[in-house]
């Protein structure tokens, strides 16, 4: 019970809606469950407001009971993205269940950004023609489902020290950037979950 309000009825946090998807993840590996039946169950959990709704998905999977969670400072309005503090007013891009972000041609970077995706069908950052206020970009992820590519430009590099990969997320580095030297500099935090990152030099 927190102020007067049962453990059911308390609001769960995108963290908590996570780890249930991982453990429907698991549920499929020891085959407990179909994809048809993940997939139904995921957008439940997605959907899920309070923890009584969320562990309805759960009810009929021996051993896989979502924990009770404290409730901490920041969970209330979501998860707060890993990583160190952005610089500056960042920049946010935002997308939604099956849409698309994207960016390319001219366009003006700033000095922080934050670029927010869940379930959408991909998220495509062309900086080749873009226009750097600064030498260095630092940019937070928030990325749940989907793919991220960012093309850089010409001499650029990327550093990914703060990045959070879990439930099957990758990096893909084609062209080396990674630790090299060069301007603009793009310094990558925040968390990938069931999500691909792949970062490309420019169009040859």
């Amino acid at each position: 019970m927190v102020n007067g309000v049962s453990n059911r009825e308390l609001r769960v946090s995108d963290a908590e809606r996570e780890h249930v998807i991982g453990l429907l993840q698991k549920a499929i590996g020891m085959g407990l469950l179909t994809l048809e039946e993940f997939t139904d169950r995921t957008d439940v959990a997605l959907a899920s407001r309070t923890r009584a709704e969320l562990n309805v998905v759960l009810a009929d999977l021996p051993g896989m009971t979502h924990p009770e969670m404290r409730v901490r400072g920041g969970l209330w309005g979501g998860r707060q993205s890993s990583g160190p503090r952005l610089p500056g007013d960042p920049m946010v891009l935002s997308s939604g269940c099956g849409s698309s972000l994207n960016r390319n041609g001219y366009w003006q970077v700033p000095r922080s950004m934050v670029v927010r995706s869940k379930w959408g069908s991909g998220v495509n950052l062309d900086f080749t023609e873009a226009a750097f206020e600064h030498e260095q970009l630092d940019m937070r992820l928030d990325v749940t489902g989907g793919a991220v590519t960012l093309r850089l430009p010409e001499g650029a590099s990327v550093t990914l020290n703060d990045l959070n990969t879990k439930m099957g997320s990758s990096v893909t580095d084609r062209v080396g950037y990674q630790g090299r030297q060069g301007t603009p500099h793009i310094a990558i935090s925040g968390d990938l979950s069931m999500s691909a990152l792949t970062i490309k030099g420019p169009r040859r």
